[in-house]
């Protein structure tokens, strides 16, 4: 089970990084969980829950009584404690037996990965950890939570590969239905009933997966499909992921809608395309553990300096897990926004996007976004890059048949 799998490697990244204990604390989870707790536990929670694990290998749950039998199924936790009236009792008998030098707890400036504890249960952890004199021993878990999360196990991707695969089968479908004159919605709507029919899941939000932009002066991201019509001279791109297993894809494709009597884009469209294929690769070349994510996101940028086109206005990348925006390193510039996220080190394991973009006056936005994964020496494609240019023909209308 991947719970036992990821709780495990929780051991070995606090011996790494020589913290004492990590504790995940929680209430009403369907209302308001922690984005760790699918690491952790197989369904939500309803008490006061501490989930906590030790470098020495020590790992212990304490739940509400009804939560017990549920925690204990998943074979992770070497104990699993199961109150009534409270918590604060269970919690202090145990930590204090630890007596642990740091306490990691999940809070975090720079990350919304490892910034679940909510500021009341922080207030009510800070006061039983002051009831036994341990308040002071406190950390962020910043850094045992984004190396659990990114450092990706081989059950992760094999999840994140089906979910690839999947993706890739509903842009070949796709890309044979498209035709001049039919609205962004219309191939939403294509899509999404392709989906469903495959039995699985949107990555995002279903009002804007997928994305579908087309021609010039649209929304360009983060927007839902329009009655906008698809036409010839326009650039048309989409942004499409699913979920497999509860992990997810994101791609992107970018198709050119020949004109009548056009057999290939113009120049200048062709020289954009060619432009994000070349800005990615020599971005995915760059890319190995120790790199910063800075290093990689002002590579791509420079390529499309060189060849006369304005820079992206948001990072180069982001990893991709559970959701399709994971992870704390980020391959991206020394924005406000991104606080300490660009400075991160990549390493092995992690997934990531290439997704750079440029405009082309007149046709629209290209761009194209592959997913990566972080080897031990470099980086491979784990989506099937777009090399070519897509091209939309209108096609032939039958000539009907009269009944003589």
């Amino acid at each position: 089970m991947l719970i036992k799998e990821k709780i495990s490697q929780a051991v070995g990244i606090l011996k790494e990084f020589n913290i004492d204990c990590w504790i995940t604390f929680t209430r009403e989870t369907a209302i308001n969980g922690d984005p760790t707790l699918p690491f952790l536990v197989p369904a939500d929670l309803t008490w006061h829950s501490a989930f906590i694990i030790t470098k020495e290998g020590d790992t212990r749950a304490i739940v509400g009584q009804y939560d017990k039998k549920m925690v204990e199924d998943t074979g992770a936790y070497k104990t699993v404690v199961g109150y009534i009236e409270g918590i604060k009792k269970p919690l202090t008998e145990y930590l204090s037996e630890l007596n642990p030098v740091s306490l990691a707890v999940n809070y975090s400036r720079d990350s919304e990965i490892a910034d679940g504890l909510t500021h009341g249960m922080y207030l009510t952890l800070l006061d039983i950890l002051t009831g036994i004199n341990y308040q002071d021993r406190i950390v962020s878990a910043e850094k045992i939570i984004s190396a659990l999360r990114q450092r990706k196990t081989k059950s992760e991707l094999q999840h994140i590969k089906k979910a690839i695969r999947e993706t890739e089968k509903i842009f070949s479908l796709v890309a044979a239905y498209i035709t001049p004159g039919m609205s962004e919605e219309q191939i939403a709507q294509f899509m999404r009933k392709e989906v469903k029919k495959a039995g699985l899941d949107l990555a995002w939000d279903f009002q804007v997966c997928p994305a579908v932009f087309s021609g010039p002066d649209t929304a360009g991201a983060h927007y839902n499909p329009t009655k906008r019509k698809v036409r010839p001279g326009h650039i048309l791109n989409m942004d499409f992921g699913v979920k497999v297993n509860q992990y997810c894809s994101d791609l992107q494709r970018t198709f050119y809608v020949l004109k009548p009597g056009e057999k290939q884009a113009p120049p200048e469209v062709q020289k954009g395309f060619d432009t994000i294929v070349e800005s990615i690769e020599r971005s995915r070349i760059a890319m190995k553990p120790g790199v910063q994510g800075i290093a990689v996101d002002t590579l791509c940028r420079q390529v499309l300096k060189e060849n006369g086109f304005e820079e992206f206005p948001h990072a180069l990348g982001h990893q991709v897990g559970r959701h399709a925006h994971d992870g704390t390193a980020l391959l991206g510039p020394a924005w406000e926004k991104y606080a300490q996220k660009p400075y991160q080190p990549l390493e092995e394991g992690m997934v990531f996007t290439l997704e750079p973009r440029l405009t082309v006056a007149g046709y629209g936005v290209a761009t194209v976004e592959n997913m990566v994964v972080v080897t031990s020496t470099g980086t491979e494609y784990l989506s099937t890059p777009q090399k070519k240019l897509l091209l939309i023909r209108s096609r032939k209308k039958k000539a009907s048949r009269r009944k003589r």
